[in-house]
């Protein structure tokens, strides 16, 4: 971690700028789309205009110009092909995650660059199965998608209620995308809900909770 953002050494390894946020750390000219918790993808073009568009993933081929998502405890997930020549920023709380925004995130971003197998992804900082409890409309709605995997995602709380594991679903969903999992990395130690001195968090802070920014950029080409 430098200037108050977190870095991975896969996605420095592909020569992208990017970093995961924390509390106080902000960076000008971020193109974002309208998040609203779907499985929408936007291009980074579409996303200069003065209505973004709404989707919760975006892809970008544009050396050295930010995409990005913002988070309070949903998942932030960047993207990056091996040679840094396209990028992608991924927004992905539980109705992101049953709607399918991953698989169409790294989907969106295999097509500009030939394929996924040259992708890398790291997920960012996002509430901990420590912290999030959920009930039984949240799994009937993610059990369409991860079906008997889901299980292995969850711990029974109290009754009618279970801990759910965002970032292992997350992972899931970005190998069955295509990714290996020795191209998928996470931040340790990085519950959202838990560090009030790094991170917002909406569930323990409620409606008065500030947002984090996830920034990624394509490499600068050589001239």
């Amino acid at each position: 971690m430098t200037d108050g953002w977190i870095r991975h050494p896969l996605l420095a390894a592909c020569g992208v700028e990017h970093g995961f946020g924390l509390r106080g750390t902000v960076r000008a000219g971020l193109l974002r789309p309208h998040q609203v918790h779907g499985a929408a993808v936007a291009t980074a073009a579409a996303c200069m205009g003065p209505r973004p568009p709404d989707a919760d993933a975006v892809t970008s081929e544009l050396a050295g110009r930010a995409v990005a998502v913002v988070t309070a405890d949903c998942v932030p997930i960047l993207v990056a092909a091996a040679d840094g020549s396209a990028v992608a920023a991924i927004h992905a709380g539980w109705r992101g995650l049953a709607a399918g925004v991953i698989g169409a995130g790294v989907a969106a971003l295999g097509e500009l660059v030939g394929g996924v197998g040259s992708l890398v992804a790291v997920v960012g900082p996002h509430i901990g199965a420590c912290c999030y409890e959920v009930d039984a409309p949240v799994l009937d709605g993610l059990g369409e998608r991860f079906g008997d995997s889901l299980a292995s995602n969850t711990r029974p709380t109290r009754p009618a209620h279970v801990a759910l594991d965002l970032g292992g679903l997350s992972e899931l969903a970005l190998r069955r995308a295509g990714l290996l999992a020795t191209a998928i990395g996470g931040i340790p130690d990085a519950c959202t809900c838990c560090d009030a001195t790094r991170f917002h968090s909406y569930r323990r802070d409620g409606s008065r909770s500030g947002r984090l920014a996830h920034f990624i950029a394509a490499r600068k080409r050589e001239t």
